[in-house]
């Protein structure tokens, strides 16, 4: 063999290797939706085979016989597992409880018991990627399922008349009520050994999604459907019980009246297997799952656990409020203030050990901030509402870091270092490059928390007042020194043109970067409200009106002199330090890095001030720093002017 065939050969068996690893694995995911089907069919017919202890169907009897020892024969051959012991003895207690002719129910249980802890040992995708469409899988159902299983869902198809056994009929209360989406999706997906039903593995996944929740709407009424969109809009309980698709996917309507009750279950379900979007819209503009960790917060601080009623403080904020933040922000961003400002307030309360009373108070207050939200979530935001809110969210989010580049662009202009822009327009070109890639890949590719999101918010903030600190130390001490040009020429020139350039590009990057990402999370929140035209016109505008900003102040620090432009430019890049020094502070104790001891005081977010002693001090801190070393530097000045006079 020649070294040049090498290469070849490589890729030959990379190939190889790759091919005989992909068809394993879809092989073990084949043989875990297998099993998984096994055992939800023996759950729901096994009734139908054994009543009272005594076999009434010989037929059925075999059958789950010999579904519970396929069940654990397959079980054992799966690839290794730690759970894989536990999960055969588990199969060899199902098939021991079917001998024995026990009770439907507690077989039932059994066998669900034993499909759950077989997806969590061996996961596979338990749900649709997204709401499926269930209105258009009706001419699919009529198209591909209604000659056996009838045209309403009845068994009664011309074909399937002919079938033995029969198809199964849809309509057929009882079954449906112990079988869920996932369940005919799997029936869908692999067919039913032993049946006329086959497989329709080519149909597309969304569409056999589709046509599970359509299947699963022929045990329902018209009158179900209509009391469970009342049920699902006004019973928080509810919706709190399925709070994501892969929830509602794998829930039957028995298991959750055991959480809510039969009739509000029948109606829930009902509901959802026409409208299975309405779990992602309460998911996304919902209060609930803060509701619940604040409850259960409570009682955990009842029980004297006051880790756990912290963490689970800290939860309710991250879980279920920050997700809805960008959302809300854009319809009222002084309501979500109040809210983030209460919760904090809750979280100081927990700290200080306050009474129950006080706390349960505190909590009713923000329940109550969470309803006036609900109503808002809830209600349809007009254009001119659209509009303004794009407009503001630019505005508000980009004028911070406008006014750090603009200052570094008329400080270079000021020193006629024009060959140093592009390090600062490569800075800010950058940061909104990256902002739009770390968005993307958060959004479509990995989950990143909220509690993340806080802390890169906070620690960026932190470290770009660091450095505007250090920056606006340095322009003042330049603004009290004389003779400009020459310190440009000689000093500052020689300066830049060592290590300043990365500086810059840093710097720009910086400032922009931090508040690239949290802008799009709050534009994609608004464009999912519709009024796109209007949520353009405000991003228009908003670029307009900083574009006007920045060339109003570059023309007015060109005109200044160079001792009152650093003066000037030293003043805001101070003001800005103390402002991310507050919004730094937020960031962390948002993500629960810092406590928070909060006092009633205004919250003024264009300033970063916050009701929190920590974020107060460490402004206050900033601006004392901000303050000495203005001092010092008007001291140097003077003692430089009086030894050259002397």
């Amino acid at each position: 063999m020649t070294l040049r065939s090498w290469p070849r050969v490589c890729a030959v068996i990379f190939c190889a290797l790759t091919l005989a690893f992909s068809t394993a694995a879809h092989a073990a995911e084949t043989d875990v939706r297998r099993i998984w089907q096994l055992l939800d069919y023996l759950a729901v017919d096994y009734g139908g085979a054994v009543k009272n202890g005594a076999v009434v169907s010989a037929s059925e009897f075999e059958e789950m016989r010999e579904f519970a020892k396929t069940s654990q024969t397959k079980l054992a051959a799966l690839e290794p597992h730690p759970e894989r012991t536990a999960l055969v003895a588990e199969a060899q207690t199902l098939a021991d409880a079917i001998e024995a002719k026990k009770g439907s129910e507690e077989v039932a249980a059994l066998a669900k018991s034993l499909a759950n802890h077989l997806l969590a040992a061996y996961p596979v995708p338990s749900s649709p990627v997204a709401p499926p469409s269930v209105a258009q899988a009706a001419a699919l159902y009529q198209a591909q399922c209604a000659a056996c299983h009838g045209a309403t869902g009845n068994g009664d198809g011309p074909l399937g008349l002919r079938l033995d056994p029969r198809p199964v009929a849809f309509t057929d209360k009882g079954r449906a009520r112990e079988r869920s989406a996932f369940a005919l999706y799997q029936a869908v997906s692999q067919g039913i050994q032993g049946t006329a039903m086959p497989s329709f593995a080519t149909i597309p996944e969304s569409d056999r999604w589709a046509l599970a929740f359509f299947i699963g709407q022929f045990a329902h009424t018209d009158a179900q459907v209509s009391a469970g969109q009342k049920v699902w809009a006004e019973n928080a309980a509810v919706r709190a019980q399925l709070t994501s698709l892969d929830v509602l996917s794998r829930m039957t309507q028995a298991d959750l009246s055991k959480q809510i009750g039969e009739e509000p279950a029948a109606a829930t379900m009902a509901y959802l297997h026409a409208r299975p979007e309405a779990v992602v819209r309460n998911r996304a503009l919902s209060f609930d799952v803060a509701r619940q960790k604040l409850g259960q917060s409570l009682r955990a601080s009842e029980k004297g656990e006051a880790a756990r009623a912290t963490d689970l403080a800290l939860a309710a904020y991250l879980d279920g409020v920050e997700p809805i933040e960008p959302t809300l922000a854009t319809r009222d961003s002084g309501l979500m203030g109040r809210i983030e400002t209460a919760m904090g307030m809750y979280r100081s309360m927990l700290a200080g050990r306050a009474p129950l009373p006080e706390l349960q108070a505190q909590v009713d207050a923000i329940n109550g901030l969470f309803k006036e939200a609900d109503a808002l979530l809830g209600s349809s935001a007009d254009a001119t509402a659209a509009f303004i809110g794009s407009l503001t969210i630019l505005v508000r989010e980009g004028l911070e870091a406008l006014l750090v580049v603009v200052a570094m662009i008329a400080f270079l202009r000021k020193a006629e270092r024009g060959d140093m822009l592009r390090y600062v327009h490569a800075g800010w070109v950058g940061a909104l490059a990256l902002g739009v890639v770390t968005w993307a890949v958060a959004t479509y590719f990995v989950s990143v928390s909220g509690a993340s999101r806080e802390v890169t918010e906070g620690l960026s903030s932190l470290f770009a007042a660091v450095v505007l600190l250090s920056v606006g130390m340095w322009m003042h001490q330049k603004s009290m020194a004389g003779a400009w040009q020459k310190y440009i020429h000689d000093t500052l020139s020689a300066a830049l043109s060592r290590k300043s350039a990365w500086f810059m590009f840093g710097l720009s990057f910086i400032a922009v970067y931090r508040e690239v990402f949290e802008t799009i999370l709050f534009y994609a929140a608004l464009w999912e409200q519709g009024n796109h035209q209007a949520v353009l016109g405000g991003l228009a505008s908003g670029v307009v009106i900083l574009t006007v900003v920045a060339v109003a102040l570059l023309r007015f620090s060109a005109r200044l002199p160079i001792g009152k432009f650093f003066s000037w430019s030293s003043g805001l890049v101070a003001v800005l330090a103390v402002v991310l020094t507050g919004k730094g502070i937020a960031g962390l104790q948002e993500a629960g890095w810092l406590g928070v001891a909060s006092f009633n005081g205004p919250r003024v977010d264009l300033l970063g001030i916050h009701p929190s002693l920590q974020g107060v001090i460490a402004q206050l801190l900033m601006a004392a720093l901000v303050a000495a070393g203005f001092l010092w530097n008007a001291r140097m000045a003077a003692q430089g002017a009086a030894g050259k006079s002397t």
